[in-house]
């Protein structure tokens, strides 16, 4: 059983991908660790070998450029979104890299970073580093397990340790059903006093505020920003004329006074899809354009979640505070953990039923404790959105996170609005099916899954631009 913090699921990066840029951002960073500041002037070169999906898809996710920021020492937390272009570009024309900002090196990204397309045994997503130091070399293997997660090969995960942080050990849904019975308390109560084993109250609500605020920044930026995405496919941004035909000529100085803005729109049940469509497309359109988001629980469906809370929040509950915008973070970062124990959140593995699905549920069922559901109603609520995601293939054409990720955001959010609803009208007694049910059937489609439909582009959609239409 594992420690999972809502801060581990919910977290703050640069698109495209959580696992493809994320991830291997966040493994150059430990390599550097592992090198330490001592050996760091000893560096003569680097080279970084990418397996399985990060080779075959690497390219269109920002692998090589993420790798090249991570070991300039840079994170992707707080390095300006605009510098990054520009840093790429001196790190190839100079052909150097600059070690934790220390050490000069040559660097060729054309042949220091390899794509392998076989896979590693332990995880679809593996990378090798080595460093050259005065004649010895160091190596370590990483792999980039999904939503920014980052294991080391040779050192596992020390479970039995983490579990002795959190006063309420969860890895399935009847075990944090049981505590909320038990403590006559609602899901979101019972994770904040795990978080709360963890850091105080006060770091607690300023990090919640925080991911809120950059969600919030991110559907701000999308919806304000026109054009095409980079990448070669060309594709337009739809946000921002999505949005200037619900919210009109009006221009607002902050993200906070666009979003009070839109509380006083009156919506009927079309403009409330189109708004909810809008929320999401845009978060999704910045991460495609490597811009900071919230890894909610990957970056390929970073905008599921913020749509459904922005939707509750200007929509279904005008007076709404940040109380309860803490308290959907906490219920969706919970159901999240539950899937990443339980099955996975990695598009490489599981297909995208473990991207848009699990965001879906994680949305479902936070919105449905806001709305007022039982924590049975809530589990309810997250069984069902992951139930109509069942199956769902990962194929993204030429590697992007652009067609069909970016509507696909549009369309869990959807269902985790219609799914907390179908929930609210469900007692115990009448679902069939629990969410312990729905995360072991979604384990065992991952595992019988086609490799070709694991975010490899070597099947489905991706194929589909080079059919002749009949």
């Amino acid at each position: 059983m594992e420690c999972i913090s809502v801060f581990d699921m919910l977290k703050i990066g640069v698109g495209p991908s959580s696992s493809h840029t994320l991830g291997p951002w966040k493994a150059a960073l430990l390599f550097l660790k592992e090198i330490g500041p001592d050996r760091m002037e000893m560096v003569e070169g680097i080279r970084i070998e990418l397996y399985g999906s990060l080779s075959l898809t690497g390219r269109g996710h920002a692998t090589d450029l993420a790798l090249m920021l991570g070991l300039n020492g840079l994170y992707p937390e707080t390095f300006p979104i605009d510098l990054i272009a520009p840093t790429i570009d001196q790190i190839k024309e100079s052909k150097t890299l600059i070690l934790q900002g220390q050490n000069a090196i040559p660097f060729d990204p054309e042949t220091d970073i390899v794509f392998l397309k076989e896979f590693l045994p332990y995880h679809a997503n593996g990378m090798k580093f080595q460093a050259s130091l005065l004649g010895a070399t160091i190596e370590s293997v990483y792999y980039s397990i999904g939503g920014g997660f980052v294991q080391q090969e040779s050192m596992p995960l020390d479970l039995e340790e983490d579990l002795k942080s959190f006063p309420f050990p969860i890895e399935k849904a009847s075990q944090l059903l049981t505590y909320c019975h038990r403590e006559c308390k609602r899901i979101s109560e019972i994770v904040l006093m795990n978080e709360l084993s963890l850091r105080d109250a006060e770091e607690i609500m300023d990090g919640l505020d925080t991911l809120w605020e950059t969600m919030l920044e991110s559907m701000y930026i999308g919806c304000h920003s026109e054009g095409h995405l980079p990448g070669g496919l060309h594709v337009k941004r739809r946000a921002f004329d999505m949005h200037k035909g619900l919210i009109g000529t009006a221009t607002y100085q902050s993200a906070q006074e666009w979003m009070d803005a839109i509380r006083h729109i009156q919506v009927d049940f079309r403009k409330v899809l189109k708004w909810v469509s809008c929320f999401a497309l845009a978060v999704n359109e910045v991460n495609a354009s490597l811009g900071r988001v919230v890894t909610a629980p990957t970056n390929g469906s970073a905008g599921v979640i913020p749509a459904v809370l922005l939707y509750y929040l200007v929509i279904e509950n005008k007076d709404a505070t940040k109380e309860q915008m803490r308290q959907f973070l906490l219920v969706a970062g919970e159901i999240g953990s539950i899937f990443k124990k339980g099955a996975t959140i990695s598009a490489a593995m599981g297909g995208c039923q473990a991207e848009i699905g699990v965001s879906s549920a994680m949305a479902a069922g936070a919105l449905c404790e806001l709305m007022g559901g039982t924590p049975v109603q809530v589990l309810i609520a997250a069984e069902i959105a992951m139930e109509h995601h069942l199956g769902l293939t990962c194929d993204p054409i030429a590697g992007l996170v652009q067609v069909p990720c970016i509507e696909r955001n549009t369309m869990g959010a959807v269902k985790a609005i219609n799914a907390a609803e179908l929930a609210l009208e469900t007692s115990g007694e009448y679902a069939k099916i629990s969410l312990d049910k729905v995360v072991k059937t979604m384990w065992e489609t991952a595992k019988d899954m086609n490799g070709k439909y694991k975010e490899t582009s070597e099947g489905g959609l991706a194929l589909s631009v080079n059919w002749v239409d009949c």
